[in-house]
């Protein structure tokens, strides 16, 4: 964590440099491992690399996949979100968010449109070298667990309390956290390529519509809706908005395994994408925020549970829930296992053998967190709080800034100038969540949380 905040320090420091630097870093690409260059300059190479393959997958599946990567248990966060910012000021900034992490994803499809890169890891190395990689290959790493990690968190809490009520073994909380992995996310995390998990990621999302359509029902209150803000309290809402679309180390590989890849196809898979979750998002906050209002709490299943923890919608929801977010590991475990690859095995090419042992590895990890360490949800909170705004806004804009030619784009023309613009937002933000997530730990609060 500390490694990705001092990187992020040097890269300004070396962003002044470059801005007054007459020489070029283009020819960097020369000694790139050839594990990522999946694009060639030249059309008569033929040899084979790590992605060098044709991608099969449809439009659909890709959406599907790129949706289900943004969707996590954050969406569960967005009615306390709702109820501190008001319906109008949330709207807004749900709005902007969308349209950042939008154009955060233009920029990375455009530093892969130039130097033929299909993987963020690699386009840390071609702007910065090997301590770029390692920054993009940790970031995604710290990210991705953390974001399995809450999954799993909510999953063995929920088993936990059947096992009160039942006091059945087969209904324990660790046995059944366990037998999911082995039986439905070790069988998908072992896929070779993403595109296969686009029918999951299709039924992840048809549960999150079930969660949607079954809610509205129980909004049962009369009163009228805060449409203002409460000042107090919305400034802990923005961590949880900004980080609410994070879908940035799957954009690449979802890109390289796209039917007849284009920049602008992709950009338009992403754009639909960010639309669905878009709607989810605001859909599943209203819902929650009519029905409880300034009751409500951040984990919105609980709120729920409140009406009866054992009445057959609800469980059924909370099941969906649960299902959907389950189906999101594999997902984020893809760019775990590609980033480590890259950080440890870069020369090497695809390994059965090693792409098992990888995602066994991960899985146990996560499993032994969620069994013997289920209170380190603040700890990946802070890992979040730093890593979620380099993948999303900062390294983004200053992969642009490096790769993108100054003969092409000048250092103080609109397009970089508005890079180092976004890359100032990731740090504003970076330093909001941090200081947010202190100032909770301090006061014995939980205002603050992640949005993913």
């Amino acid at each position: 964590m500390f490694f990705l905040v001092v990187w992020s320090l040097h890269v300004l420091v070396t962003l002044y440099r470059f801005s007054v630097s007459p020489h070029r870093t283009e020819n960097a690409g020369a000694n790139l491992p050839e594990s990522q260059e999946f694009l060639s300059a030249t059309e008569d190479k033929k040899t084979q690399r790590f992605t060098d393959f044709e991608g099969k997958t449809s439009f659909g599946m890709s959406v599907f996949n790129l949706g289900n990567a943004i969707m996590g248990s954050g969406i569960l966060g967005l009615a306390y979100a709702m109820a501190n910012t008001g319906v109008v000021l949330f709207l807004v900034l749900l709005t902007v968010v969308a349209l950042l992490s939008s154009y955060s994803i233009h920029l990375l499809l455009k530093c892969s449109g130039i130097v033929g890169i299909r993987a963020y890891e690699q386009l840390g190395y071609r702007a910065f070298g090997t301590p770029g990689k390692m920054a993009a290959g940790i970031a995604i790493t710290l990210q991705n667990i953390g974001g399995g990690n809450k999954n799993y968190v909510m999953s063995h809490h929920f088993f936990v309390g059947l096992h009160a009520v039942t006091h059945e073994w087969y209904l324990n909380g660790n046995y059944l956290v366990i037998i999911v992995s082995i039986c439905v996310i070790l069988p998908l995390a072992l896929m070779k390529q993403l595109g296969y998990l686009g029918y999951t990621s299709g039924f992840s999302l048809t549960c999150m519509v079930f969660f949607l359509i079954s809610v509205s029902p129980l909004i049962t209150h009369t009163c009228e809706p805060d449409i203002t803000c409460r000042a107090s309290c919305t400034a802990y809402t923005i961590p949880i908005l900004a980080f609410a679309f994070v879908c940035h180390p799957e954009v690449l590989p979802i890109y390289t395994e796209l039917r007849n890849p284009t920049k602008k196809k992709m950009q338009h898979v992403a754009n639909i994408s960010i639309a669905v979750m878009y709607g989810m998002y605001f859909l599943a906050a209203l819902f929650g925020y009519l029905t409880f209002y300034g009751e409500v709490e951040a984990e919105l299943l609980h709120t729920y549970s409140r009406i009866d923890p054992y009445d057959t919608l609800i469980l059924c929801v909370r099941v969906a829930v649960l299902t959907a977010v389950t189906l999101t590991v594999p997902i984020v475990l893809f760019p775990v296992r590609r980033a480590i690859q890259q950080m440890v095995f870069p020369n090497k090419t695809f390994n059965w053998p090693r792409h098992i042992a990888i995602a066994f590895v991960l899985l146990t990890f996560i499993n032994l967190l969620v069994i013997f360490a289920p209170n380190i949800l603040g700890i990946f909170g802070i890992i979040g709080a730093t890593s979620a705004p380099c993948l999303i806004f900062i390294f983004p804009a200053v992969f642009y800034i490096r790769i993108v030619p100054k003969e092409e784009e000048p250092m103080r023309s609109v397009p970089k100038i508005l890079a180092v613009c976004f890359a100032g937002i990731g740090f504003l933000f970076m330093i909001m969540s941090l200081s947010f997530i202190i100032i909770d730990w301090t006061s014995g609060s939980s205002k603050a949380s992640s949005g993913h």
